[in-house]
């Protein structure tokens, strides 16, 4: 009978993971606004992207009223953004900002994984993130 002890492993440290999305200042405080505004209170914002417009895809901002089980959570300024699992690799990466003009306002997503965009701005390609090591 073999009475080899077991090897212990030493489990290596993990890398921080990144935020999916994070937000500027002015978002943060456009999105405390109107959850605050809210007739019920919401468990965060939830982003994602759906097909749809000339582009392709577009971004979906809504309320979230529950986490779902597989959702990522992120905490940013204040901000509990829940991202639905099917979009993590298309928003690995993106700054979402808010942007108010006299003739419009806005959020704008800031993502490196866009590769087109529609003429009107309501739509977007966009490719998954490749996770490099």
């Amino acid at each position: 009978m073999d009475t080899a002890p077991t090897p212990q492993l030493t489990p290596r440290p993990r890398r921080p993971r990144p935020k999916v999305v994070s937000l500027t200042d002015v978002a943060a405080e456009r999105v405390r606004e109107i959850m605050d505004r809210a007739e019920k209170p919401y468990a965060g914002l939830r982003v994602g992207v759906k097909n749809g417009g000339c582009a392709g895809q577009e971004y979906v901002l809504e309320y979230a009223e529950t986490a779902g089980p597989l959702d990522e959570v992120v905490e940013d300024k204040g901000v509990r953004i829940l991202i639905e699992p099917k979009a993590v690799l298309f928003l690995l990466g993106t700054e979402i900002d808010y942007q108010a003009t006299k003739l419009a306002a806005k959020f704008v997503f800031r993502n490196p994984n866009e590769t087109d965009a529609c003429g009107c701005g309501e739509s977007v390609t966009i490719v998954p993130a490749t996770l490099d090591a």
